[in-house]
């Protein structure tokens, strides 16, 4: 049999809930009016050919009828007494790999209903778009009974192999059914009741498993239709916030790894299963058809011998003869391919080269403000300056501690916008914002909106920063309250005043940023998932001091300037132990606390040569406690070498090779650390 649901991708949405009212009393029926014997009586004249045409009073409900129609005519037998397994213990694993996203999205609620039907004589079943089912639990008994019918992981559940049953029906009507008793077509089964729901993939509508719930005909309820169709929109919802988490995630490795895209290029980015996630200047219609070109050329599938460049290959040869002069670029997470980037380059990018100047020259000025020289660092800047110059990123997140110069990068972003020599750059601190007022500050008021609103009324930084560019400081501290009417303004680019029902359109660029782990906010509910998805399209991670290297002396000797010319007087020198206890020291105030020490230093120190005993305690008794590291035992006299060298051994020792920890004990960073064990011969291995 051609499967061929009824119901189009686009109408499903919509008819949800009037086919969950429609199938609800359909349910009461079959159990208040359920006629055993007629049914059965219908079921043997289908098989002796002699169906009757459909009347009101017919025993059998539609969907049961057509069912079984459909069986008969595809030459299913009637007297199987079990589903086709798959026992080979390697397919089954291929199967459930190819499957991982569906059984990740359905742990949660299998294991939170599983647990409940344990003595319920039930089982909740778990099938994948080809009917098979990939994962069940419930009740032990009734699982184990399963297996007479190989109700069980590598069974094929189908319509075209096993007749009418909850799991193949509803893969084929796309819709909520139940099973009930002598309604299945083969003999084998009909001592069971089933119901199941189809799940749908959130990208594209398209029904890609069934949830189930069947036992033996005792365990009959009405709503148990309703309990695998709640299992089931559970699922979808778990598949819609792991393919949305993984869209961006693709789309940042996007933006970090290419490195000759310009904005005026088509681009198409694919994942895994060939579905069109992202497209720019190539229209939307035409990059889901090449998605499904490449998904029935085979992609669609996680098996080993499509990993790495056999990926690559498969798209690269499914592509239409028209599109095959675009580059294909893997993007890879985790170390895993998972996606796919096609670049057509655009014949016509000379044509702006002028403009295309003007923005470098400005982005050249914003980075000339991030001192640095360090691999992190420069990753971290290389990423805004691609961000800075499309303009499909419509907001980000910048994440680092305290201090680290997160505004700089915001800025830095302002600067990469064509717009930017005459539009505003707006900047808010949430921490710095009393909740009452939030949402005044974020969206603006009229005239008597709430209690010492201004008479006039007040734009809000949306207003002000039409047109280009607002960066909305520590985003973590927003209340949650507030953060629902954020995301509105952000997909639908309108705002609302307090107190007036006018829509007022912006343009806006959010650069948001925090010093927290906006993933551990959303895990304790204090940031709202939804949201974080919203401004982590891409996410830039700005380094700490202490994993720059040898960039503290750079930021020094650049204060050191600044503040000199500032107030007009000779540059300040420091001694070489005093530069090594500023290299050792960790910051934990980040540059914000180096640039504070030389303003400290230029108005309090007596001469202009700066030594260990004028830096701040913290700092100087960091550096006496390394030189007593270094120097080793008193009883052996090395040179400072040695003792370097004998110090990073006894470390590696002592931390048993961890460079991370080991690092920190010495009071140097990983690049310095690096370094020192090049230079002196040293490897893991002398841990």
């Amino acid at each position: 049999m051609k499967r061929n649901p009824p119901h189009g991708i686009n109408e499903f949405p919509l008819e949800r809930s009037r086919q969950m009212a429609a199938l609800m009393p359909d349910a009461a029926i079959i159990r208040t009016d359920y006629d055993e014997v007629g049914v059965t009586r219908a079921w043997e004249r289908l098989l002796e050919g002699k169906q009757e045409t459909r009347r009101p009073t017919l025993p059998v409900r539609s969907t049961i009828q057509d069912s079984w129609s459909r069986c008969a005519e595809g030459g299913i037998d009637a007297q199987r007494n079990e589903a086709p397994i798959e026992t080979d213990r390697d397919a089954v694993e291929a199967l459930t790999r190819g499957s991982s996203e569906l059984l990740e999205a359905a742990m949660r609620p299998f294991s939170t209903i599983g647990r409940m039907l344990d003595g319920t004589g039930a089982m909740l079943a778990l099938a994948d778009s080809d009917g098979v089912l990939i994962n069940v639990m419930g009740d032990k008994r009734t699982v184990f009974d399963g297996m007479d019918i190989h109700l069980g992981v590598g069974g094929k559940w189908t319509e075209d192999v096993v007749g009418t049953n909850g799991i193949g029906t509803a893969l084929w009507t796309g819709e909520p059914v139940f099973v009930h008793a002598a309604e299945h077509f083969c003999a084998g089964i009909k001592s069971w009741t089933c119901a199941g729901a189809p799940i749908r993939d959130p990208f594209d509508g398209k029904v890609i498993g069934v949830v189930d719930l069947s036992g033996h005909p005792d365990i009959f309820r009405p709503h148990n239709i309703a309990l695998v169709a709640a299992a089931a929109r559970e699922i979808e919802r778990a598949l819609a916030d792991s393919q949305t988490a993984e869209r961006m995630r693709l789309l940042e490795a996007f933006i970090a790894s290419a490195n000759n895209y310009h904005a005026s290029d088509g681009l198409l980015i694919i994942d895994r299963q060939g579905r069109a996630i992202y497209h720019n200047n190539v229209p939307l219609p035409e990059g889901r058809r090449l998605g499904e070109v490449v998904r029935r050329g085979g992609v669609n599938c996680w098996s080993p011998e499509l990993s790495g460049s056999g990926f690559l290959d498969s798209v690269a040869t499914n592509l239409p003869e028209t599109m095959r002069n675009c580059d294909v670029c893997p993007l890879e997470l985790d170390g895993d391919i998972r996606g796919a980037a096609l670049v057509f380059a655009n014949r016509a990018r000379g044509r702006t080269v002028s403009i295309g100047s003007r923005v470098s020259d400005r982005l050249k000025e914003a980075c000339a403000q991030i001192v640095g020289e360090s691999e992190t660092l420069r990753a971290a800047v290389d990423i805004a300056c691609r961000v800075a110059e499309t303009e499909d990123v419509t907001s980000l997140l910048i994440q680092g501690e305290t201090g680290v110069g997160k505004e700089l990068f915001a800025r830095l972003i302002h600067a990469g916008s064509r717009k930017s020599a005459g539009s505003p750059f707006i900047a808010l601190n949430c921490g710095a914002v009393t909740k009452e007022l939030f949402g005044s500050e974020l969206f603006g008021h009229v005239s008597g909106a709430f209690t010492g609103a201004l008479r006039d009324g007040k734009a809000g930084v949306f207003e002000l920063a039409d047109g280009g560019v607002l960066s909305l400081d520590e985003i973590g501290e927003m209340p949650l309250d507030i953060q629902p009417f954020l995301l509105r303004v952000l997909e639908e680019r309108v705002v609302h005043r307090l107190g007036d029902s006018r829509a007022r359109y912006v343009d806006v660029r959010l650069v948001a940023s925090t010093n927290r782990d906006l993933k551990q906010e959303v895990a304790a509910g204090r940031f709202r998932r939804d949201l974080f998805y919203r401004v982590s399209a891409v996410t830039i991670a700005v380094p700490p001091l202490r994993e720059r290297g040898d960039d503290c002396l750079l930021l020094l000797d650049h204060f050191n300037r600044n503040m000199a010319d500032r107030r007009a007087v000779s540059l300040l020198r420091f001694t070489n132990e005093a530069l090594d206890a500023m290299l050792a020291y960790q910051w934990p105030g980040n540059v914000r606390e180096l640039r504070n020490l030389v303003e400290r230093l230029h108005l309090l120190a007596r001469n202009r040569l700066i030594a260990v005993d004028d830096l701040p305690p913290e700092i100087a008794e960091h550096q006496a406690i390394e030189s007593r590291i270094a120097m080793g035992t008193e009883t052996e006299v090395l040179t400072f070498a040695e003792a370097e060298r004998q110090a990073i051994i006894t470390a590696l020792s002592a931390e048993q090779g961890n460079l991370s920890r080991v690092a920190h004990r010495l009071g140097i960073s990983r690049p310095t650390l690096y370094r020192k064990m090049e230079q002196f011969g040293i490897k893991r291995s002398y841990a």
